[in-house]
Order: C-alpha cells, then structure tokens, then sequence
C-alpha cells in the first residue's frame, strides 16, 4: 500500500510538473503526459527508484539530443528545464564517446559515432552496452530559392564527389553547386559517409565549405554568398523540428520526403538509430543503469516522441 501511495502521488507530482512546462515545440500538456513515470522499469518486488541531483547520472551526447536530455532531467527531477540545462552539456557525438570511454560521461545519447572510436575503445579493452532509442535520417537542405525539390542517392554522391559540379545537370539552374561539408568528427558526417557516399571519397573541399556545427552548417547554405546555388546535409530532428530549416528546403531524395512516417517506415532511404549507451560494467542499481531502462520502457519511449523524435517503439497509449 505504500508503495502504491507513492506511485501515485509521483504520477501527480510529474503531470503538474510537464503539463505546466509544455513540450519544447511549444505545445501545452494533456492528460496523456500521466503515461510518463519517475521510475526505471524493474522487477515487480523492486523498490521505486528516486532521480535526484546527487544521484542523476553523467550525460553526453550529440548536439540534436540536448532537447532530449533537457526533457529526460525535467522530467526524473520534478524541475523546469531551465533548471537543468546545467545538467545537459552535450560535447557532439565522437566526443561523447570518448568521454564515456575515460569515464567523463555514465550514460551517453547520441547518433553513431564514426569507426574510429570503435577501434579506440577495443585498444583500450573498453566494452561499451548500446540500444537504439530513436530513429533519424540524413536530410538535404537547399536554399529556398533553388528550383530543384528531389535528388537520387547517386547524385548527392556524386555532387560531394565532385562529378557533377552544375545544378543543370540535375534539372536545376545553370549555376555551380556549392557543397557544405559537416567537419570530419561530427555525427552527421559519419551518416553520410555510412549511408550515402560508402567507399566513395569525399571531394576536396574548401576551408570555407566545412563547418563545425549543425547551426553554421544550416547558416551557411541560408546566407553564403550565392546561396541559392548552396547545399548541405543534417539529421531530421535538428532540421525540422528545431525550425532550423526555416529559409531552406529539405529535398527529397529519391522521390520520397523525409517525414515522421517515411522515416519509421524506412520508406525514406537515408534513416539512422540515435543510441543510449553506457559502459557495460555499469552495475544492474547504478542509477545510470536505471535511466537506460527507463529510456528502452514504454514510458521513456513516449517521451521520445513526445519530444518530435521517431520513437523505436511505438509511443503508449491510455
């Protein structure tokens, strides 16, 4: 009975809570945010377990998941997420990773790093335990302007590539390509060489067509000199449901847009997992063992998608 008196009054304490605070889109709570709870999912004769500010675990990850863990700590802590932005101080994905393996981070989210770090973690002997929590996709983003809407997969390989060099030859203007390339530890520049350009090299590019965040990336095919004739890549999420992409186009690729549907469906070629990862010697109560659980559950799954990410799981319902 005390146990269940507890539940209930945590259930309360977390409706308040988030239905006054919104969602980061700006929308207001409902009833369906009672679906969220304060506690990991474990056996049944297991007591609830409490997320304080002592015990909540070192988090790292990419830049397009900081709303995520913002909502993660808002949530499990009962404060806004003003309070505890503080928490959330995400270094980019190869890094996070990095830190996870040195012991600077307890409990990673982000996008899959590129190969290298996989290699670094097996010299040091590091075993690391990851499960996908969210589904992305690598989108392309032209300036508004740009007459063309759709490219296939071989010509956006073939543009980063350097062999097709006019947007003519993909049934735009008669004006050269600008191709923005993402620096070579950022997340979103392992999905493409992953998932788009494979074995086949990047072209040279330009100091000037590298940028080092996913803001500037957006910022410089927005407002660089000819802009209209700019392309770059980043992950849906960021695009999207950051507004980020607003003044830009997202193409289509292949003919299908990049939408919350396409991308669970994999009707959209280009998707991607967002991962939560931990070391795998994190012990079974190791509270960052606990929101790793909690983060696979339904009810962590709901926040996912409540957040604008595409949930792995389907999102709870009633």
């Amino acid at each position: 009975m005390k146990k269940l008196l507890a539940w209930i009054l945590c259930l309360a304490l977390l409706c308040l809570i988030v239905g006054c605070q919104g969602t980061a889109s700006g929308e207001t709570g409902d009833d369906s945010v009672s679906q969220l709870q304060t506690t990991a999912p474990t056996d049944a004769d297991e007591d609830l377990f409490t997320f304080t500010r002592e015990n909540f675990p070192v988090m790292d990850g990419s830049t397009s998941l900081v709303p995520l863990g913002e909502a993660m700590a808002s949530v499990l802590l009962g404060e806004s997420r003003e309070e505890v932005a503080e928490l959330v101080v995400f270094h980019r994905t190869t890094q996070s990773y990095r830190n996870l393996m040195y012991g600077y981070a307890e409990l990673l989210i982000a996008g899959e790093p590129n190969s290298v770090v996989f290699e670094e973690m097996e010299e040091l002997g590091f075993e690391i335990e990851m499960s996908p929590i969210a589904t992305d996709a690598l989108i392309f983003v032209v300036n508004e302007d740009n007459p063309v809407d759709s490219l296939t997969t071989e010509q956006l390989r073939d543009i980063y590539a350097g062999k097709i060099t006019n947007w003519k030859e993909v049934g735009g203007n008669d004006a050269p390509i600008l191709p923005f390339q993402r620096n070579a530890d950022a997340g979103s520049q392992s999905l493409m060489k992953k998932l788009v350009m494979g074995d086949t090299p990047f072209m040279e590019a330009p100091t000037e067509y590298v940028v080092g965040s996913m803001m500037g990336l957006m910022e410089s095919v927005k407002n660089y000199d000819n802009s209209a004739n700019a392309i770059g890549y980043s992950v849906y999420y960021y695009a999207n449901d950051m507004r980020m992409a607003q003044g830009l186009k997202i193409l289509k690729v292949n003919g299908v847009e990049p939408n919350g549907e396409t991308i669970r469906s994999g009707a959209y070629a280009h998707t991607n997992a967002y991962y939560c990862a931990i070391s795998a010697a994190t012990a079974e109560d190791d509270p960052a063992r606990i929101l790793y659980r909690w983060l696979l559950s339904p009810q962590g799954q709901y926040l996912v998608e409540r957040e604008g990410y595409v949930a792995v799981l389907p999102p709870a319902e009633g």
